[in-house]
């Protein structure tokens, strides 16, 4: 039973990128958290800002719903340290939290936004915070005097314009068989439903490129990822 750790840098990041992959894992009698870094009521939440009596708490409350909504949907958790976002700002007392949550969650699979981002100035921010953390939870893989946790596997979703993001792809999953459940979790954001076409498209596209590498005709929707550190096996 493997244990997913996601940190998103706003409330419906994780969905986009990582709902597929979340209810893989939690559809194989796995446990996923996912933990926003904000609500991304700022930037991240135009449809609802077009009202003019909008207040930031109530962007706040409606964003809070959506991503629990989602992730109960996925089979995950949701929860969100309100760090607020364009700008975000990480301090050292941010870091002691992420790295708190991931000792507590002690996971196997480990995902978070890619390290480049031109177009999104809080996603780099994540990355850096959540690398930092990721290597004080776990000792920077040596033995240490504080409790860590062994190194889980770190993979990065795969941003809006991966081409301009420095990212390339190193796996794919297959997740055909719980696209149901991320077109609902898709459909709980109604704060950003603009993006359920563009995350439907890129998951066929990503479908394709799969079915050609691996030859597998039935891949019909697909996720990207990118891993950071080298896979480490006992056989080829």
């Amino acid at each position: 039973m493997k244990r997913m750790l996601v940190f998103s840098a706003h409330a419906a990041d994780f969905v986009w990128r990582a709902g597929g992959a979340i209810a893989s894992v939690c559809a194989q009698g796995g446990q996923a958290r996912v933990v926003a870094l904000s609500y991304g009521e700022r930037g991240e939440s135009g449809e609802l800002w077009k009202d003019p009596k909008q207040t930031i708490e109530r962007v706040k409350a409606i964003r809070h719903a959506e991503a629990t909504r989602a992730a109960q949907a996925l089979g995950a958790s949701f929860e969100c340290l309100d760090l607020g976002d364009y700008p975000l700002r990480v301090n050292d007392k941010a870091v002691e939290r992420l790295i708190e949550i991931i000792v507590e969650t002690a996971p196997d699979l480990l995902l978070t936004h890619a390290e480049k981002d031109p177009f999104n100035p809080d996603h780099p921010v994540t990355y850096q915070a959540v690398e930092k953390a990721r290597q004080l939870a776990t000792g920077a893989g040596v033995a240490s005097a504080f409790r860590t946790v062994r190194p889980p596997e770190l993979l990065l979703f795969e941003p809006h314009q991966p081409e301009l993001c420095g990212f390339v792809p190193t796996l794919f999953l297959d997740i055909t068989p719980v696209w149901e459940k991320k077109q609902k979790a898709m459909e709980a954001f109604a704060s950003q439903g603009y993006l359920r076409q563009y995350y439907s498209e890129r998951a066929a596209h990503r479908a394709n490129h799969a079915r050609r590498i691996a030859g597998h005709k039935n891949i019909e929707r697909a996720e990207a990822f990118q891993r950071v550190l080298p896979q480490v096996v006992r056989s080829l």
